[in-house]
């Protein structure tokens, strides 16, 4: 059998929800051949730092990156088209063709069996997150045959909203926590002083982001506060763009260039693209977290911490399960605000404490096998039921 692991995208968030399942997949199966398959030397490097943690893995690595001169046409027209995922696996159809499973976290791979006809080829979604907003639920997603869900909350809902109605799924917990030793790594001190450190994390997509409506304005409030340190790390897909269009709504929102204010201040840390991104780093190290709708919050639940949510849109949340995350924290309608909203996040915490570990537990089912060995087992099982 052979099962290839597609990384296809721009940027390397996506890597540690699939690898771990890749290389353990390749440790518990000899009569499986397993496919790295990488769109660039970026994403290579950065899968090749976790083989350490997986002794005994059996992998081949294929490169289907794009000649130079496709590559610069890309560039201009991914602006407002995913061109250059789509050209990728245009080019290379042989090597898809080998397949007989192809395991990818995003939707774009779908394009393989609905426009390049491998329909031979079984689809599994490795999914890249955990976040609750609608454009997760998409019914797109229903069409990869196996879908890997990290806990109850997000199976019972995808299959309230018909994603699952033909595709089966499985929870397998959260193999990113695997990736990056979520459990065992310890918080970094990234500042010199002991004020509380406040993580700024908001997402990409203009019709649910905070950014572009109230970033600056936090930005600015951390820049004349006494009181707190400050990393803002957003979604690091924000800064990959000067403009963003939200899927959903097709809501336009232009990037803002940050001060160089802000870059050289001493109690504020900017990182918009760099591993520490990627792996956790900031979400473990931070004391409070303030943002709206990223996956990365229920990550940082791995540890209660007060949390505040900016409600940057004045949307009608309280019902809504895109937003079910801020019932464990405070929210907030205004900057103006944020001052008596971190000091009540603070002080009122441990009310919150009992909905974050619900939340966190019903998000993420992690049991005492670790979440990559058991999708890796679900991807064997599920192909065992189709021989």
């Amino acid at each position: 059998m052979k099962i290839g692991f597609l990384f296809n995208h721009e940027q390397l968030h996506q890597i540690p929800h699939a690898i771990p399942v890749a290389f353990e997949l390749s440790r518990m199966a000899d009569d499986v051949d397993v496919s790295i398959i990488t769109s660039s030397s970026k994403q290579l490097n950065y899968i090749k730092q976790f083989e350490s943690e997986f002794p005994g893995l059996r992998c081949e690595y294929i490169d289907i990156s794009l000649p130079t001169i496709i590559r610069i046409l890309g560039r201009l027209v991914d602006k407002a088209l995913p061109f250059t995922k789509v050209i990728m696996m245009r080019m290379n159809l042989d090597v898809f063709r080998e397949l007989d499973v192809l395991v990818a976290p995003e939707k774009t791979s779908l394009l393989l069996k609905t426009k390049f006809g491998l329909e031979h080829i079984k689809f599994i979604f490795t999914a890249h997150g955990s976040g609750d907003r609608k454009f997760g639920f998409n019914k797109e997603f229903g069409k990869f045959d196996l879908v890997f869900v990290s806990g109850p909350k997000t199976q019972i809902r995808m299959k309230h909203e018909g994603v699952l109605d033909n595709a089966e799924s499985v929870i397998v917990g959260y193999p990113k926590f695997d990736a990056v030793g979520a459990y065992t790594k310890p918080p970094k001190r990234l500042f010199g002083n002991d004020k509380p450190v406040v993580l700024y994390n908001p997402h990409f997509s203009p019709n649910v982001s905070s950014w572009y409506e109230m970033g600056m304005d936090i930005l600015e409030y951390f820049y004349k506060s006494d009181k707190y340190n400050l990393i803002f790390a957003p979604h690091v897909m924000l800064y990959t763009r000067k403009m963003h269009i939200s899927q959903e709504t097709m809501t336009p929102g232009w990037v803002k260039r940050i001060p160089n204010k802000y870059r050289t201040c001493d109690h504020i840390l900017i990182d918009t693209d760099s591993i520490a991104c990627n792996d956790m780093t900031y979400t473990l190290s931070a004391d409070i977290y303030v943002g709206d709708v990223s996956s990365q919050f229920h990550e940082f639940l791995i540890r209660p911490r007060p949390c505040l949510f900016a409600n940057a849109h004045h949307v009608e949340w309280e019902n809504d399960p895109s937003y079910i995350n801020w019932k464990t924290g405070i929210v907030f309608d205004h900057v103006s605000q944020i001052d008596d909203c971190l000091t009540q996040a603070i002080t009122t915490h441990v009310d919150y404490i009992p909905y974050q570990k619900e939340l966190f537990e019903s998000t993420f089912e992690i049991t005492d096998t670790p979440s990559s060995v058991r999708a890796a087992r679900a991807i064997l099982n599920y192909m065992k039921k189709q021989a």
